[in-house]
């Protein structure tokens, strides 16, 4: 019978936290199989993970969702073994008495402990199945991967209406909410793998594209499709790996790095990829050369793999977006912007930064029902201006007027762009680009230089604190101050002299624009009722900003406070305490934190954005930004008593044993087999 409970629908995340933290055990999940579903659909879903007991909800962004709790499984101890064991063999022996037993005893005439009962022959061989279920499970011996010892089999029903996208869940227990993983809603039908599908005879035949397949790679394992298409078919297929889970902690180069191959009827390669550019998770485009039967092949590139090593493949002849140029434009404005990728029912379409004060807008096209994946476009607050060729030497550099972004191209391999301007002696000026930051391959490199070519200060590299899914910091900064009156030179190019219409650019030459951004870690906490949690906010300075930050909540339910929300002007970090209000909360709360600072003489308030701290390859850290700060609220922990005093009389000898004082130890054997309480119900719960 499936256990009833119904999901929070809200974006949340959890650790526990408090006084009496170090008693609890926030719960922990690894992985999500199927990592997503189609819209009106119910599937079973696969987690697992650690410190899963009591599960009593999920919490779901978005909504359109509903989540039932199926089964949790736990590897077994020793102690849990044995009785489990035992308990067998009193079952079979119940049902398969042998010479010289009877219903009341067991092999050697000893009374059974369940000696006078009743035999139910379908009752007893439905417990020994499950018993033999949970002593077959492989993790009882196999504990190589801690963090994924625990399952969790949930069935999860999206509605018709729920809207298609990217969603966060996580697991709620009596101790908190896990971590959040993401979990997709889509619009087209759904395969999931079954194993064996390596050997050509294995391998099953797909429906009609378009279509996602779900997927998970152990290790060695190659997972192979059967796909009937097209001549002419332009094919798009995309796997989201490192989208799904970003970090593998221990796992090098720290997430599931999958490629793609199609091939033809015969085994011949037709298409290969291990990346997208500089995205981990592969793209693969080709136009069909031949009508046919293809096999579509996904593996680990180094054939690694791990029950958490998941897949989401789309495939068909989708739209998709692979540049678009100009990469940003101006606030308070339209922007015609031009659109390269394949599938596409338009070379142009309008971006509307109207409404936008400055930040990020996402760009897709549609086609028919399908709409492609998504680009950033960057709405900024200065001047803007187009590249304009030629402009490879100093000779031909176009002159430009502080403060200006321009918006240009490395159209070519070995092309570089040079703009001048007049500087004084003792200007600040910053150089910054935006490129692999706005998913643009270029590798950029840049270098300010004089009017007689000396060289004052290049930079190839420069890190992002706030990008925590790039690991490899490939836009450029530099910070100066001009030595003398006189003309300068600004040069970029690609570090790798590599070139083309996709490696667009936002260029911003300026005086300093001091700013910040702020992160706050973790997403998510759980906190008992009156009880304090600490939080970190990182801050971001960016253009030399020092000056003070205050962080405060923003119009947070009743009964929370925060303390400590001041990051002075030589830190780029604090650990503030949050306070829970003294009831407990039936579902997470939803905060907002933001900074406030003076910036000359202007007031900035600027959001905190929810990360967490993810590890990659045993050694490296990143801030991963999460929908919105969660925190859960538990019910006052119970007084401790004082001991009594010691008034008990001495304990009596054991009896002997007989058939009625052995029944609680079958009763005992019977919880280890996870039959002993009655199921858990839960209501649903809205936010």
């Amino acid at each position: 019978m499936i256990r009833r409970w119904q999901i929070v629908v809200c974006a949340a995340a959890v650790l526990i936290a408090g006084p009496s933290a170090s008693a609890q055990r926030v719960p922990e999940i690894g992985y999500i199989y199927p990592a997503g579903a189609r819209q009106g659909s119910a599937v079973d879903v696969a987690l697992a993970g650690r410190y899963l007991e009591k599960v009593t909800g999920a919490v779901v962004s978005g909504g359109g969702i509903q989540v039932s709790l199926v089964e949790h499984v736990k590897p077994l101890n020793g102690k849990d073994i044995t009785l489990l064991r035992d308990r067998l063999k009193e079952l079979q022996a119940q049902v398969a008495p042998k010479k010289g037993a009877t219903k009341d005893s067991g092999d050697d005439g000893k009374a059974l402990p369940n000696a006078g009962e009743e035999i139910d022959p379908e009752a007893v061989d439905k417990e020994m199945a499950e018993i033999k279920k949970k002593l077959g499970n492989p993790k009882n011996q196999n504990r190589e991967n801690p963090q994924l010892a625990e399952d969790l089999l949930l069935r999860i029903d999206v509605s018709p209406d729920a809207a298609p996208g990217r969603r966060e869940l996580r697991i709620e227990t009596a101790t908190g909410l896990s971590n959040p993983l993401v979990f997709y809603v889509g619009n087209l039908p759904e395969h999931n793998e079954k194993e064996p599908n390596e050997k050509a005879a294995d391998i099953q035949v797909l429906p009609a594209l378009p279509l996602i397949i779900n997927g998970q790679v152990m290790p060695g394992d190659v997972d192979r499709f059967k796909i009937p298409l097209k001549k002419g078919m332009r094919l798009v297929v995309r796997a989201a790996a490192r989208d799904l889970i970003p970090y593998l902690a221990d796992g090098v180069p720290g997430w599931f790095q999958a490629t793609l191959g199609l091939y033809d009827a015969d085994g011949k390669e037709v298409a290969y990829v291990d990346d997208y550019t500089f995205n981990p998770d592969p793209v693969l485009v080709c136009e069909v050369p031949a009508d046919g039967q293809y096999v579509l092949e996904i593996k680990d590139a180094i054939y690694r793999g791990r029950e958490d090593f998941v897949y989401r493949i789309t495939a068909g002849e989708l739209p998709f977006v692979t540049s678009i140029f100009p990469l940003g434009g101006p606030a308070g404005a339209e922007t015609i912007v031009e659109v390269k990728g394949w599938n596409l029912p338009q070379d142009k379409l309008t971006v509307n930064a109207a409404e936008s004060a400055g930040g990020i807008i996402p760009v897709s096209v549609g086609k028919s029902q399908w709409v492609s994946n998504t680009l950033p476009f960057a709405v900024g607050t200065l001047p803007e201006r187009l590249e304009q060729e030629p402009n490879d030497q100093p000779s031909e550099a176009r002159k430009i007027t502080l403060p200006i972004v321009i918006n240009g191209r490395i159209e070519r391999a070995g092309d570089c762009d040079v703009f001048c301007f007049e500087g004084r002696a003792g200007d600040a000026i910053v150089a910054e680009v935006h490129a692999r930051r706005l998913e643009s391959p270029l590798d950029s490199t840049i270098k300010l230089t004089d009017a007689d070519g000396r060289t004052l200060i290049a930079n190839d590299d420069h890190e992002d604190r706030g990008a925590g899914l790039i690991t490899h910091h490939a836009d450029s900064l530099i910070s100066t101050t001009l030595p003398a009156d006189g003309t300068y030179y600004l040069h970029l190019s690609d570090a790798q002299r590599k070139g083309g219409p996709d490696y667009g650019y936002r260029l911003r030459i300026s005086p300093p624009q001091p700013d910040f951004e702020l992160r706050i870690v973790p997403s998510t906490v759980t906190v008992r009722a009156g009880s304090t949690v600490p939080v970190t906010v990182h801050a971001l300075r960016k253009d030399g900003f020092a000056g003070d930050i205050t962080v405060m909540l923003k119009d947070a339910p009743e009964g929370f406070t925060l303390s400590g929300g001041k990051i002075a002007a030589d830190k780029t970090e604090v650990k503030m305490s949050l306070k829970a209000p003294s009831g407990g909360m039936k579902i997470p709360a939803t905060l907002a934190f933001e900074g406030i600072a003076a910036i000359d003489g202007r007031k900035i308030v600027r959001r905190a954005v929810p990360a967490d701290n993810k590890m990659q390859a045993f050694f490296y850290w990143h801030m991963v930004c999460a929908e919105d700060f969660k925190v859960a609220v538990l019910g006052r922990a119970a007084p401790a008593k004082k001991p009594a005093a010691n008034t008990a009389k001495p304990a009596p000898k054991p009896a002997a044993q007989t058939a009625s004082n052995a029944k609680p130890a079958a009763r005992t054997a019977k919880a280890a087999a996870g039959i002993a309480k009655p199921p858990l119900t839960r209501k649903a719960n809205t936010q």
